[in-house]
């Protein structure tokens, strides 16, 4: 059961398992739209009238989240050091052909 305007777990998890390659445009869209408006809600409503499992699906969707911002990081990490390398490679090319 899930609290008044927010996704249950079961909604949440059956979104998870389903590869977006199953999904149509429009249902990956409304899963977008859905839990931004669950992730607002559940930052407004105070914990002492969360369920237990609502509790458990916002602590769980946190850990994921922080995983997924910190992947992302290092994917950017990575992305800069690849450009960096490549501007170097560049820049000897470009020194070498002005000698």
């Amino acid at each position: 059961m899930s609290d008044l305007g927010r996704k249950g777990l079961g909604d949440q998890a059956k979104e998870k398992v389903t590869p977006d390659s199953q999904k149509s445009t429009l249902e990956q869209a409304k899963e977008g739209v859905t839990g931004l408006g669950d992730r607002a809600a559940g930052a407004v409503q105070p914990e002492g009238n969360k369920s237990a499992t609502q509790k458990l699906g916002d602590t769980t969707r946190s850990g994921g989240d922080d995983a997924s911002a910190q992947g992302k990081g290092v994917l950017a990490q990575a992305q800069e050091s690849i450009g960096n390398a490549a501007a170097s490679v560049q820049d000897a090319i470009s020194g070498n052909q002005k000698k």
